[in-house]
């Protein structure tokens, strides 16, 4: 499998930190580039591949758009060679995330992974399969949103976690641990624009 990066382009001695930003992306919207850019900045990445699922296993599949029309609303916000859009989930046949990460790392051993999710999906994570098995190998950024961030610190996952905290800056090499990026919250949704578009 090709990788979507190309070494080469960042020096081939040192080890790549690229931030995973996966979902849905249905469709892909400006709060989605907001986010990978704040990643990219605060934690010195590389490249941010927005990672698009190929079913997310805690949405339904009603309202799901077909998942290349979901590909290319991602590649339409993709700012490459930092930003790029990837099917690479869907080649690699996984929806959960851990198990994602788990093939991801075996790969591309010469790349040090980030995962980057959005505060909702912090207050969420203990739903996830194998939630602490990612947790536990992977470092994690949290980046806010809308009515989501106070409640997400405050809950289950951020609760057990609370040992892993890192301050953004000290988010470095492969070491698991997590983070808040400071970052203001975007207003889009892609909850909201789909309303829109019925409407």
């Amino acid at each position: 499998m090709r990788p979507p990066f190309e070494p080469a382009r960042f020096g081939d001695r040192r080890r790549l930190r690229i931030g995973l930003l996966g979902g849905s992306f249905n469709p892909a919207h400006e709060g989605h580039l907001h986010v990978a850019l704040m990643a990219l900045r605060a934690l010195r990445l590389n490249q941010v591949w927005l990672m698009v699922s190929p079913g997310n296993p805690l949405k339904p599949v009603r309202g799901m758009a077909p998942f290349e029309e979901r590909l290319a609303s991602a590649r339409r916000i993709a700012r490459p060679p930092r930003i790029l859009a990837t099917e690479i989930e869907a080649a690699l046949g996984e929806r959960y995330s851990a198990l994602t990460l788990a093939k991801l790392a075996k790969r591309f051993p010469r790349a040090c992974f980030v995962w980057i999710i959005g505060a909702d999906n912090l207050w969420q994570l203990p739903r996830w399969r194998r939630w602490q098995e990612l947790v536990a190998r992977t470092p994690m950024a949290v980046l806010p949103r809308p009515g989501w961030t106070r409640k997400a610190l405050a809950g289950t996952a951020a609760r057990r976690l609370r040992q892993k905290r890192r301050r953004p800056g000290h988010l470095g090499g492969c070491a698991p641990g997590w983070t808040l990026v400071p970052a203001r919250e975007h207003p889009a949704s892609a909850t909201a624009i789909r309303a829109g578009t019925r409407a």
